[in-house]
């Protein structure tokens, strides 16, 4: 069986640029395989003249790489960046935007953290919705008011062109990328081999005021495991919360503080990422899928996959399906 081609990535580091971000291409895009170990995509990294940038964390980089490789890029990432005229006035050499647009018209555009105001800066996200970290969102808004910014979710798919906020937002991002171009499976490995989770739904919110219950707390996660195994039964608000041993109110309000999303909205994404996973993996009919998902009918099935990701079941089954069609 001959090898997939790898999917060209091109990480183009900026000066000031956040060290951490800078890594994470190449552990997660770069730690995806076929079924045959064969790797999915290359991952390089490369300055505008090759020459060395100074990261925000105090060492410099020396690429591999000048911008000239843009030219085969299939996808640039441009991680967050902390300092610098386009962060604190939404100014960028001529030289950055030019290679950012040229790369624009036959890339897909991606950004972590702040990387999202050197695409704005470029001009690729006016009129468009985009995602950075809320710290900066006065001064994106700021300095880009043609974007559609929206400060408080993780990630935004524009399709050509994907946004993040903060570092584990970006690899939510990249893991995403990974699923949309191979499907679950392969996503699902690149997360367990660098211990993280595998999916969380873009859309949800950057603020999440207890991430970790105290000590002795009773909190709700113990009702999320809970309902993770029973999504095909028509579970209510009600049914959560007397799982809890709550009122409707307490419960909603802790949930919330804990995960950042209202609890039908959080079941409503957990089903989702069942019926894709089975879309993804069996043969099972839409019926089926829709049912053993929670959602009753195919009907409501296709409503609400349509609404989280644009496509009706089918057309996600013949894309979705781990087909690599980034190759």
């Amino acid at each position: 069986m001959t090898a997939p081609v790898p999917h060209e990535v091109v990480v183009l580091a900026v000066d000031h640029v956040v060290g951490f971000e800078l890594g994470l291409p190449h552990r997660l895009l770069g730690l995806a395989e076929d079924a045959h170990g064969n790797p999915l995509y290359r991952v390089r990294v490369a300055t505008l003249d090759g020459r060395p940038v100074r990261t925000a964390d105090g060492f410099s980089v020396l690429p591999e790489h000048d911008a000239s490789v843009l030219a085969e890029a299939g996808t640039v990432v441009v991680p967050g960046i902390m300092g610098g005229p386009v962060v604190r006035e939404g100014r960028a050499p001529t030289a950055l935007t030019a290679a950012v647009r040229g790369a624009a018209e036959h890339a897909r555009m991606v950004s972590i953290c702040t990387g999202a105001s050197v695409l704005a800066a470029a001009g690729l996200l006016d009129g468009r919705p985009a995602a950075t970290h809320w710290r900066d969102a006065e001064a994106f808004r700021r300095h880009f008011p043609a974007v559609r910014l929206d400060a408080d979710v993780l990630f935004v798919d524009d399709g050509d062109v994907l946004t993040s906020a903060g570092v584990a937002a970006g690899i939510d991002l990249l893991l995403h990328l990974v699923r949309r171009d191979h499907g679950s499976e392969v996503a699902n490995r690149v997360a367990r081999r660098n211990v993280v989770a595998p999916w969380r739904e873009g859309g949800q919110s950057q603020f999440v005021e207890r991430p970790l219950p105290e000590a002795g707390d009773t909190g709700t996660a113990a009702t999320r495991a809970w309902a993770v195994e029973r999504l095909a039964e028509p579970l209510t608000l009600a049914d959560l919360a007397a799982h809890a041993r709550m009122s409707v109110r307490t419960f909603t309000r802790r949930f919330r503080e804990e995960t950042g999303v209202s609890p039908l909205r959080w079941l409503a994404g957990q089903r989702i990422a069942l019926a894709r996973r089975l879309l993804e993996s069996t043969d099972a009919s839409v019926d089926r899928v829709a049912a053993e998902a929670g959602f009753g009918t195919p009907a409501s099935l296709r409503q609400h996959l349509r609404a989280s990701i644009g496509v009706a079941p089918g057309a996600y089954r013949r894309s979705y399906r781990g087909t690599g069609r980034t190759a």
